[in-house]
Parts: C-alpha cells; sequence; structure tokens
C-alpha cells in the first residue's frame, strides 16, 4: 500500500473525502445595539456582533466562499414566554433582512429556540406538573417555535431551524409555514440532539444557560444512540426538509447511522466544546490547529454529513 502514498500528488489524487467550502454554515451571534464586536472568552476567535458589524462579517465570509449562516439572537431583555424571539424587530430578524437585502446570495439559516430569550434559560415556558415538578410545558412551547418560525420567514431566513427538541415541533412549524404563505422555506431539524457536556462555551455565547436543572429531560441521552433513527424519522414525517446531528466530532458513528437510514440532506454541526477543545490544544501547543481542524472536519464530511456546521467555518475557508 505504501507505492500509493509515497508522493503527495498520489495522495491528492487518491483521496476519497475532500472538504469544499461550499460545505460550510457559519454561525453567529448577534445582539442588541451597533458597533458591538464582544469576545466570546471560551471560543477564542469568535464573538458577539450587532447588526452592522454582523453584515460586515458576513460579507467577509462570503467573500470568502462561506455560503450559508446560522444566527443566534441574544436580547437585551427576556421574560418567562421568551417573547422577544418571535418579534419582528429583534436583532435576529433584522440582520436577517439585512442580510437578503445586501447579500442575497447568502443561504440565512436562523436558529429557532426560545431558551436565549426566557428568563430562565429553558427552550419553553415552564410549568409545574401533577408531582410538583418544574419542566418545560410541550405544547405550549410549540406554539411559540412556530410563533418565532413564522417571523423569521417574514424577514427572509430561507431556512429555519428548530432546535428545542420539543415533541411535535416541526409539524407546527411545516403547518404554520404553509399557511402563513411561506411553503417555500426549508425546515433544518435538529433532530438528533444530544445533551452534552460540549455546549459549555456556547452557552456562554448565547447567555442561555439553565437556572434551574438541565436539559437532559428533552434533549438525547448519549447512552441511547438507537433512538436517533426514530427522532429523525419522526421529524421526516412532520415534514423536515434536512436533518441534523449536534455534536459532530464525537458523534460520528450516529452520523454514519442517519445518513445511511435516510435520504434527506444530512447537516453536522462541530459544536463549541469541539472547537474550544482544538483552540486550547492549539493555545498550548499541544497539537497542530490547522492540521487538526482540517482532520476533524474531514471525519465528519466522511462519516456521511453533506453540510457541517462550525466555528472553523472562516479559517477552512483560508486554508482551502
Amino acid at each position: 500500500m505504501r507505492r500509493l502514498r509515497r508522493s503527495a500528488t498520489l495522495r491528492e489524487m487518491l483521496a476519497e473525502v475532500r472538504l469544499n467550502v461550499k460545505d460550510f454554515i457559519a454561525p453567529l451571534f448577534v445582539r442588541e445595539g451597533s458597533g458591538v464586536r464582544k469576545a466570546i472568552p471560551s471560543m477564542p476567535g469568535q464573538f458577539q456582533f450587532s447588526e452592522d458589524t454582523a453584515v460586515e462579517t458576513v460579507r467577509r465570509w462570503a467573500g470568502k466562499g462561506v455560503p450559508a449562516v446560522l444566527l443566534f439572537g441574544i436580547p437585551d431583555a427576556k421574560d418567562a414566554a421568551g417573547s422577544e424571539a418571535w418579534n419582528d424587530g429583534a436583532a435576529v430578524q433584522r440582520l436577517t433582512a439585512r442580510i437578503k437585502q445586501d447579500l442575497p446570495d447568502v443561504v440565512v439559516i436562523t436558529d429557532v429556540c426560545l431558551c436565549e430569550y426566557t428568563d430562565h434559560g429553558h427552550c419553553g415556558p415552564v410549568s409545574t406538573n401533577a408531582r410538583g415538578q418544574r419542566v418545560v410545558d410541550n405544547d405550549a412551547a410549540i406554539e411559540s417555535l412556530a410563533r418565532v418560525a413564522v417571523s423569521h420567514a417574514r424577514a427572509g431566513a430561507d431556512i429555519v431551524a428548530p432546535s428545542a427538541m420539543m415533541d411535535g415541533q416541526v409539524g407546527a412549524i411545516r403547518e404554520v409555514l404553509d399557511a402563513g404563505g411561506f411553503a417555500d422555506t426549508a425546515i433544518l431539524s435538529y433532530a438528533v440532539k444530544f445533551a452534552s457536556s460540549l455546549y459549555g462555551p456556547f452557552r456562554d455565547a448565547a447567555e442561555s444557560t439553565p437556572h434551574f436543572g438541565d436539559r437532559r429531560a428533552y434533549q438525547m441521552d448519549y447512552r441511547a444512540p438507537r433512538q436517533a433513527a426514530i427522532e429523525a424519522r419522526l421529524d421526516v414525517e412532520e415534514g423536515a426538509d434536512l436533518l441534523m446531528v449536534k455534536p459532530a466530532g464525537a458523534y460520528l458513528d450516529v452520523i454514519a447511522n442517519i445518513r445511511w437510514r435516510f435520504s434527506q440532506p444530512l447537516v453536522a454541526y462541530h459544536v463549541s466544546g469541539e472547537y474550544a477543545c482544538i483552540k486550547a490544544a492549539a493555545a498550548n501547543g499541544w497539537l497542530d490547529e490547522r492540521a487538526a481542524a482540517l482532520e476533524i472536519t474531514t471525519t465528519i464530511k466522511r462519516a456521511g454529513a453533506d453540510l457541517i456546521i462550525t466555528y472553523f467555518a472562516e479559517q477552512l475557508a483560508d486554508w482551502l
């Protein structure tokens, strides 16, 4: 086999998996204000932006070939319902409209969730059940998520991405989008989203850490991978256009399994903790950042992902 590896040119000719800048979706955090470019300490190289600096950033990314962004909003005011999430004048909605006006070829994907907008940090309204436990009210949550999706579609979002892991959320969103005249707005379902320790830096960035409990009751248990296919199938039946597996680098087996079972385009989210691990190790001189990022991103694609949400998007565009 060494005969086929002896030269760089031959290795390149025989490479079976190739990364392309068109594979990448770049996450972006937008908040109120102007001139904001606030560093996120736990995610070196990542920032919270205001609308104006966000547009400049997306313009730079697009100039390097990055085709799509995934927007997360950070409001100034939060309440128990997360009502700012469906405010047509909120930061995500304004930025979406601005990108589609100034950079119409950029695909805008909007995260549809409530955790950044609720004062308790959970992904839907909280109620007390018959056992006296505080729990997320699934049915109330999907009504709110549907309102958020319609608001984002009105702003011009190409794809809405419900991430709350509420039962029935995809079907509810598809129904209201179609009824509202947005039948051409696609749904990227966070179909296979595990409760993971690797989300910690994201919660710093999005200011969305739960104030009590955790999200294990509605996000998936990483010890139960067979549930992934059930979750994905339910979302396909409800109308999901694209499926997601999250996290990515530590869940290659799940990505491969979902790729084998379903024909829908598959997106993998290389999450904040996975990004931060590489950054921290590289900062300490323990590994080569470029080589590690390229290798791990390639393995995600090799496992079966069509598209990859990654905080390395701009760097990968430069390296490639």
